[in-house]
């Protein structure tokens, strides 16, 4: 569907305050920059500000509510014959697609500042820990509603943890190998998620 003023409008200052936060975290250390800081550098009030994101690190972790919603679309959508297995691997791919939309794909500098953000923050450390643990545990959850009948929680859990971690431990090595490149990052989770894949396929 064609975007509308309105919403255009609402994704470039969104996109405006990622990229302002992004710039300054880097400029000046995450925990130095403050709300009061962002905002005045894109030149927004502070309640625009809390129209997107809740708090500064939101702006680093917000997308995450789109990636559990690609989820329960995919479940949604999905045919008769399409099994546990083939629900992630559209989960992931719709993610994917959702992250290319995003305000900092396609741009390798706020993609480099982002992993190192994340990488090297205490604090950012352990706000991603527990996004990446409450989203598996939300995907787990709606992957046994959908299959009750070929999933236990467990089952569940260990499904989605499996490709979760395996994405993940091929991030970290993809950063260490090749540093902040979008197009290694992609091809390593790829990578990932086709070993995942041959052992959920027994699902």
């Amino acid at each position: 569907m064609e975007e509308t003023r309105r919403e255009r409008k609402k994704r470039q200052t969104r996109e405006l305050l990622v990229t302002t936060a992004f710039r300054l975290f880097d400029e000046q250390g995450y925990e130095q920059t403050t709300l009061a800081q962002i905002t005045s550098a894109a030149d927004v009030a502070t309640k625009t500000f809390f129209n997107y994101f809740r708090s500064k690190d939101d702006v680093l972790f917000a997308d995450v509510e789109q990636y559990y919603q690609a989820t329960v679309e995919v479940i949604s959508e999905r045919t008769p014959d399409e099994g546990v297995s083939d629900v992630l691997l559209k989960t992931y791919d719709r993610v994917i697609a959702r992250f290319a939309e995003g305000p900092i794909s396609g741009d390798p500098e706020l993609m480099e500042i982002y992993g190192r953000l994340v990488l090297t923050v205490p604090a950012l450390q352990a706000k991603a820990l527990l996004v990446q643990f409450d989203l598996q545990r939300r995907v787990a959850e709606a992957l046994l509603t959908a299959f009750p009948d070929k999933l236990d929680p467990i089952t569940a859990a260990a499904a989605v943890g499996s490709l979760f971690g395996a994405v993940q431990a091929a991030e970290l090595t993809s950063r260490e190998m090749f540093g902040d490149s979008e197009e290694e990052y992609l091809k390593s989770a790829r990578r990932a998620i086709d070993v995942a894949m041959r052992g959920l396929r027994s699902l």
